[in-house]
């Protein structure tokens, strides 16, 4: 772990990137491009609680893994690397805690809050929910976590750094 103190490897500083938005906003595309662009590391707890054989929307298993993935994420700032995580970020206490960790390890921090309207979203969802093996996210389920998400406003997205792709 670092004190503070910046790492850079191959002319550049750690960095950590964090995807905001809602089931079917385009985390995992958007991460997949960005890992690619940024020679970056992605880190995406739904792969993991799959890969796994958890269930999706099991909140202790997921909190668990986000953990797990925040802690490696960490790690490998300190080392240098560029991160994604792909979690949602659906609070801000979370998202200024991450902004404020990575920090102190040195890090920039850009936040990617993927604004897709309503309607957009359950079309999106269902498409993925006619692939074979995708996880059912009904419309009820989405309203739910509409309910729950808390997007970023332009005073909290100031205070992240400006993306480099």
């Amino acid at each position: 772990m670092l004190d503070g103190t910046e790492v850079i490897m191959d002319g550049r500083r750690p960095r950590l990137v964090l995807l905001c938005g809602l089931p079917g906003a385009g985390k995992t595309t958007v991460a997949r491009s960005l890992e690619r662009e940024l020679s970056a590391v992605r880190l995406c707890p739904d792969e993991w609680l799959a890969e796994l054989g958890l269930d999706l929307f099991d909140g202790e298993a997921r909190d668990r893994i986000e953990r797990r993935l925040w802690q490696h994420a960490q790690d490998l700032l300190a080392s240098g690397v560029v991160v994604i995580l792909e979690n949602g970020f659906w609070q801000r206490p979370e998202r200024d805690e991450k902004r404020l960790r990575a920090r102190a390890l040195g890090a920039e921090v850009e936040l990617r809050y993927l604004d897709v309207p309503t309607a957009e979203l359950e079309r999106r969802i269902a498409l993925r929910n006619q692939e074979p093996g995708s996880v059912v996210l009904t419309t009820e389920l989405l309203r739910e976590c509409l309910a729950q998400f808390e997007a970023p406003t332009r005073a909290e997205l100031e205070l992240f750094d400006p993306p480099l792709a």
